[in-house]
């Protein structure tokens, strides 16, 4: 739902930023019975399990990789090699502040070679999404529009726990928050707090403006809500490829912005296969995928 957006240059980490108009790119019986024991038919019987016997010995478990993957789920998800997995103890230097307006950020300070998935919206909620992110284990931050995504945030739950995913907001209704005075940009920013927190029990720290427009009121209100960082992004996924904001290749802690999109906003494509192609992507540049708030 986001539209063309212009970027302002180099922002990582800033307090009470005066205006943001970020833009990569437009750019989840039988009856009767048991069945077991004295009476049970002759096919039944042979259907049961039999013990385990010497010399017999049950199939061998699969073999996980260090991110407590099997290698078929990397194949069956089209991706020729493993992810390789984040550092065990992330080289970050913290960010977020326990009081003060939120800090602004589309990058994380860090020397280790990884990026943060993020999706915006809701509209698309593909349950062969919780699939894929289940089997590999994708630590992704998905922040959420009611109007889109308020329908089923059933399906975000599974998400969330497939993966180790994070629920963040994205307002209530999309608005482009520069147009609007500050009590209205509040209304946008702690109405989703407040649904995200009964749906969710947690209240979201993450922010992320619609379209990536702000300004200080945008950062005040966003404050009282409860916020305490405003999260835009370095590039953004499209249908096949990433469009980067400067340059053509990831850096150390970039935010990649993604979508909940289906074919029809994909041209034919699914959520799952832009994501295969965007961790193509990722692998390619000699990447992995990480927790974003395990960096902040």
């Amino acid at each position: 739902m986001s539209g063309v957006r212009v970027r302002r240059p180099g922002l990582w980490v800033a307090g009470a930023v005066a205006a943001g108009v970020l833009a990569v790119g437009a750019s989840g019986c039988s009856g009767g019975g048991s069945g077991e024991g004295v009476g049970e038919g002759p096919s039944k019987a042979a259907n049961r399990e039999a013990p385990t016997a010497p010399g017999n010995p049950a199939p061998a478990a699969p073999r996980l990789d260090p991110r407590g993957v099997p290698a078929e789920a990397y194949t069956r998800w089209g991706l020729a090699k493993p992810l390789a997995p984040a550092p065990a103890s992330p080289d970050r230097t913290p960010v977020l502040k326990p009081s003060g307006p939120p800090v602004v950020l589309d990058r994380v300070k860090t020397n280790d070679k990884v990026v943060f998935l993020t999706y915006d919206d809701g509209a698309e909620k593909d349950p062969e999404f919780v699939k894929m992110v289940g089997d590999l284990k994708l630590p992704i931050s998905m922040f959420l529009t009611h109007s889109v995504a308020g329908s089923d945030y059933g399906h975000f739950k599974k998400l969330r726990d497939a993966g180790n995913g994070t629920i963040q907001n994205h307002t209530t209704g999309h608005a482009n928050l520069r147009t609007l005075p500050y009590e209205a940009q509040r209304k946008q920013i702690c109405d989703q707090q407040d649904r995200l927190a009964a749906h969710f029990g947690a209240r979201p720290t993450l922010f992320r403006p619609p379209y990536g427009n702000y300004n200080d009121a945008t950062v005040r209100a966003a404050g009282t809500c409860g916020v305490k960082a405003l999260v835009l992004w370095r590039e953004s996924m499209q249908i096949h490829n990433m469009q980067y904001a400067e340059g053509k290749r990831l850096k150390p802690g970039d935010i990649v912005l993604a979508h909940f999109r289906g074919p029809a906003e994909l041209k034919g494509s699914t959520i799952t296969e832009m994501t295969t192609r965007m961790l193509r992507r990722i692998q390619d540049q000699g990447f992995t995928v990480a927790r974003l708030e395990d960096y902040l």
